[in-house]
């Protein structure tokens, strides 16, 4: 039996973890410092809680963490893996750039642990569901098979370590980026007295997009905040000679600007939500 340990239990890692649990693997996590919520998510996948150093005795460690915590996470683990008699593989399946990919990798030099990048495109896994996409790049060993014969939808790519997370972020484009396009749209044209007309005009001639963005827009205001960082390692990754760069980090501003007011008034999300929705 595999045994694959997964930090953390969030939405997406307890998602993977009941998944691979489903397909007879024994899933392992950390709970140290997580609240009540992750306790329940791993609870409920079936993921056993044991401390940090026990970690290193799993087959593979998963890293599905935000984007901005997959280099501090790989530098918490470091040590313990550094210790361990076994070397599992660490794969990292953030939404971070080829060059972060690269920082968590320096993080576990020395270590001994093969390190693989990858990358998950699609929803958390539900009970007896369908696995998202899982890309891994630079394993021409196949130490992630595993993940296939255990339920997950895994896809090797037959490229170099990095391939993986550029294309994370090349999909994040034309889905959170578009989702912050859509919001600044609906957002500008409430502050101009426009809503009602670009709604009529999309309803008329984009109903796609009407379609599109009225699901959207509630999906992503709770998770406004996990995306300012996706949304700065897309910017990254482009680089700054791109000027595609800029648009990205001005995605990241919106983002930003939604989570803070989450945080307060929820004025601008209940305006856009009502933007969106109105039709």
């Amino acid at each position: 039996m595999t045994t694959i340990a997964i930090l953390a239990a969030g939405a997406m890692g307890a998602g993977m973890g009941l998944r691979l649990a489903e397909g007879g693997a024994t899933v392992l996590t950390n709970l140290d410092g997580r609240g009540a919520g992750s306790r329940a998510r791993a609870a409920e996948a079936g993921m056993r809680d044991v401390p940090l150093d026990d970690l290193a005795g799993a087959d593979m460690i998963l890293s599905i963490v935000p984007p901005g915590s997959a280099v501090a996470l790989a530098e918490r683990l470091a040590p313990s893996l550094r210790a361990g008699a076994r070397k599992p593989a660490f794969v990292d399946l953030n939404a971070i750039s080829p060059a972060t990919a690269e920082r968590v990798r320096a993080a576990l030099d020395g270590t001994g642990c093969p390190v693989v990048d990858g990358c998950i495109i699609g929803a958390p896994p539900k009970r007896a569901g369908v696995s998202p996409a899982v890309y891994v790049s630079g394993d021409p060993a196949g130490l992630t098979a595993p993940l296939g014969r255990h339920g997950l939808d895994l896809k090797p790519m037959d490229a170099p370590f990095g391939a993986a997370s550029g294309l994370k972020l090349v999909y994040a484009m034309c889905t959170k980026g578009v989702t912050a396009l859509a919001a600044g749209m609906f957002l500008g044209a409430e502050r101009r007295g426009a809503g009602e007309a670009l709604r009529a005009e999309l309803d008329r001639s984009q109903p796609e997009l009407v379609a599109r963005f009225g699901k959207a827009m509630p999906d992503m205001l709770p998770k406004a905040y996990r995306w300012v960082a996706e949304m700065r390692e897309v910017a990254a990754f482009l680089g700054p000679d791109d000027p595609a760069a800029m648009m990205f980090e001005g995605a990241a501003r919106i983002y930003e600007r939604l989570a803070a007011d989450a945080e307060g008034s929820g004025e601008l999300g209940r305006a856009l939500l009502g933007a969106a929705a109105r039709g």
